[in-house]
């Protein structure tokens, strides 16, 4: 939904809504389509930092370690998500590998590290300087439906059922690392990047408070 200080655009039926002010756990619907608008944060603008900070962390156990160790016969294998990713395009499957490197790694890692870019600067009341704010966050928007993290958690498990009934497959620490990875970005992507218009805006009326003069170059909450 587009949206300015007091009005919300709605994308369903394009109905131009006034904006209210949310109680705790309360959403805004629009009355012509009744298409969910906007609800309230709740204490997502205080979690949003700490749980990308966490997903980051955890992003980079899951690709630096074993996802799974098979053992047939004497003979041990293991391999991370890069290996996986080398051993598609070995075998041929050049662009399943690509479509497994872009969903896992590569637009997860783009999103998380945006919004840390973005998130930082706010963290310390600057958000109004990042450089191309408005781009990014176009961009988080655009990349947040590429990352399937989760879809390649749910292969890897069905994969090491099929496999215990032939070796004897351990789970490695990629493994519950990309589980908990699911977790952190399935709350780190619940969060509105609406809100970070927000954020800059109240960062501003804080500099005017002030007496601080914005970057005449910055991204500015539209009006």
């Amino acid at each position: 939904m587009n949206e300015v200080r007091h009005a919300i655009l709605c994308e369903s039926c394009d109905a131009v809504c006034d904006r209210v002010a949310l109680g705790e756990r309360e959403i805004a619907s629009c009355p012509r389509c009744g298409i969910e608008l906007e609800r309230h944060p709740g204490a997502q603008r205080q979690r949003i930092l700490p749980l990308t900070v966490a997903s980051l962390i955890v992003f980079v156990i899951a690709n630096l370690f074993p996802i799974v160790e098979i053992e047939l016969r004497g003979l041990r294998s293991e391999t991370t998500l890069a290996g996986a990713v080398i051993a598609l395009a070995g075998d041929g499957r050049s662009l399943l590998a690509l479509l497994v490197l872009a969903t896992t790694l590569l637009m997860p890692l783009l999103h998380l590290l945006i919004l840390m870019w973005l998130l930082v600067p706010l963290r310390w009341g600057r958000g109004h300087r990042v450089a191309g704010f408005a781009p990014l966050v176009r961009a988080m928007q655009a990349l947040r439906p590429w990352g399937m993290i989760d879809i390649f958690l749910l292969g890897v498990l069905v994969a090491i059922i099929k496999l215990s009934s032939m070796a004897t497959v351990l789970p490695g620490p990629a493994l519950w690392a990309f589980m908990a990875l699911t977790v952190l970005l399935t709350m780190v992507t619940s969060f509105d990047p609406r809100r970070l218009w927000e954020m800059v805006g109240e960062v501003g009326e804080v500099d005017q408070v002030d007496g601080v003069d914005g970057d005449s170059n910055g991204a500015k909450v539209p009006t």
